[in-house]
């Protein structure tokens, strides 16, 4: 099976995807340091740098998955939720794409706020676009942490498969155990330079984190969010000001702040995944991701419905 990704980042859906079996047969990311991260991790990866506007799919006719992260903030509750209204909106791209390239499946994930009443008839005029195509579509509201993740991270998915798949596809269900503790998580990497601090934090941040916040360029630095995430993180011992280069020092006193590093271990990135580019970019990156194993979980059901779809044509032939 192969995709097609659209908004790429910093590879957070991608590795999911790469996970469910499905190889890329191209990612169209506009942003330069999140190129850069893909091509650093994935050499081989065929990375189209550019405006998905301009983006031309009909020479990936076929393909039999359309992917992607299209920008949140015309449905953010932290920006004006301006929806068709944003000039930032790139659903209309996106199924542009999911027209030139008719694939077996779609994938597209976005913010909470999209599931909000306001938003019902765009995505009822959006699941209408896909009927008129020949999809049976669905949209389902996730958390991160019921993958494994360690991370208060609500995201909406909306799926859209070919109509004889349809009938082979289910929802991922959340898994039974419940995600490690920020402490947990990072105790390693916080005592990574021997601070004598690093157990007795471990054993006061006993919860999952708050959402990460990546920011945009316009708005945010490398910081953990608005006042709110702030205090959320100070609950569990971490200073949200700012992120740090390294981990505390064997004599650090008070919270300690969070590296890159541990910001994309809480998102959810394997510790040999690299970022590209400085504090700020890299942190935007990682902020802005798609958890993978939430990736994972919603493209490994999509493969199963391709495979299954494809056994039983293949009964029904024998037949």
């Amino acid at each position: 099976m192969n995709s097609l990704e659209l908004c790429a980042g910093a590879g957070g859906q991608a590795q999911g995807l790469e996970r469910s079996g499905f190889e890329h047969e191209a990612l169209v990311e506009i942003d330069t340091a999140a190129c850069n991260t893909l091509r650093l991790n994935r050499p081989q990866w065929n990375v189209i740098e550019g405006d998905l506007s301009h983006f031309d799919a009909r020479r990936f006719q076929g393909v039999d998955l359309v992917a992607g992260g299209v920008p949140c903030p015309p449905f953010s509750k932290a920006g004006k939720q301006l929806g068709a209204d944003d000039e930032r909106d790139m659903f209309p791209q996106a199924l542009r794409i999911v027209d030139e390239t008719r694939p077996q499946a779609v994938m597209l994930e976005n913010v909470r706020g999209l599931m909000d009443p306001i938003f019902a008839g765009y995505r009822e005029n959006v699941a209408k676009q896909l009927r008129a195509m020949g999809y049976w579509t669905d949209w389902h509201l996730f958390n991160a942490a019921d993958f494994g993740v360690s991370q208060l991270r609500p995201r909406v998915i909306c799926v859209a498969l070919r109509k004889d798949l349809a009938p082979f596809f289910t929802w991922p269900t959340p898994a039974m155990k419940p995600p490690p503790t920020v402490g947990e998580l990072l105790h390693d990497l916080m005592k990574a330079h021997g601070w004598t601090g690093a157990d007795a934090w471990r054993d006061q941040a006993k919860s999952i984190a708050p959402t990460l916040v990546g920011g945009s360029k316009k708005h945010g630095g490398p910081d953990l969010g608005p006042t709110r995430s702030r205090a959320a993180w100070a609950a569990l011992g971490v200073d949200g000001r700012g992120l740090a280069n390294e981990a505390p020092v064997k004599d650090f006193v008070g919270m300690p702040r969070l590296t890159v590093r541990m910001c994309a271990r809480v998102q959810g990135f394997p510790d040999d995944w690299q970022f590209a580019g400085k504090k700020t970019p890299t942190y935007r990156q990682v902020g802005n991701a798609f958890p993978p194993p939430v990736a994972h979980a919603v493209s490994a059901q999509i493969a199963a419905a391709i495979e299954q779809a494809a056994s039983s044509r293949l009964m029904k032939l024998a037949a």
